[in-house]
């Protein structure tokens, strides 16, 4: 019996390597982030942050939009975040991989704790015909006094997904079948004001729905 397994799982590598090394790699056409509106009906852009070079080559990213919302009435601020790697394989030149960074391994070396974590489902991309429905991790992360609420998710290739195996096992079957690797990591962070986390919840649903319509053409299925 195990060698049978043993034959199979040889057998079942032979064919993913011929798949794997015999589809050519494709980069999809999509529009540049700097396109990306500033002002999104009642929200505005109060500035695009620009990511210093040594994260850039730390993170690997090949485009990206980093910037503060704010409205007014009422008073509200959401922290955008989406960055696009065109592959997520390692980078023939420097040798360091390209693939994207879970937020939860970097949030405690900038300071903050996560209190709390959840998958949770995302369904306003598919009812507003923005792309499917899928998951997103849901964070409460603390510095000292401050708490925000965070959501990300990884766009990629049409999927919406919050599990990093589960990206991993897609990136991989896509290259195989598609020649494809890119994918994205869109993250949402809103400051939870005077404790009121259910506040908080509903701006990022509002805002979220605003922006998640406009993400195909910056983040290609």
């Amino acid at each position: 019996m195990t060698k049978i397994a043993a034959a199979l799982i040889f057998l079942i590598m032979n064919g993913y390597v011929y798949w794997y090394l015999g589809s050519a790699e494709i980069i999809p056409d999509r529009a540049l982030f700097e396109e990306f509106p500033n002002e999104l009906e009642s929200w505005g852009c109060m500035g695009r942050e620009e990511i210093d070079e040594k994260t850039i080559n730390n993170l690997m990213v090949t485009d990206y939009i980093s910037c503060n919302f704010y409205r007014a009435e009422p008073n509200s601020a959401v922290h955008l975040y989406v960055g696009y790697h065109e592959r997520q394989t390692r980078d023939r030149e420097s040798g360091k991989a390209t693939a994207i960074h879970p937020p939860e391994h970097c949030l405690p070396g900038s300071g903050w704790d996560v209190i709390d974590s959840q998958v949770v489902p995302i369904n306003f991309l598919a009812e507003a015909g923005a792309g499917p429905a899928g998951e997103a991790k849901r964070f409460i992360i603390a510095k000292g006094n401050q708490r925000s609420l965070v959501y990300f998710w990884y766009h990629s290739r049409g999927r919406v997904i919050a599990r990093s195996h589960q990206k991993i096992f897609w990136m991989f079957l896509d290259r195989a079948r598609l020649g494809r690797t890119d994918g994205s990591l869109v993250r949402f962070t809103v400051p939870i004001q005077f404790g009121d986390e259910e506040a908080a919840e509903a701006t990022f649903q509002e805002f979220a729905q605003t922006v998640t319509p406009l993400l195909s053409d910056y983040v290609p299925n």
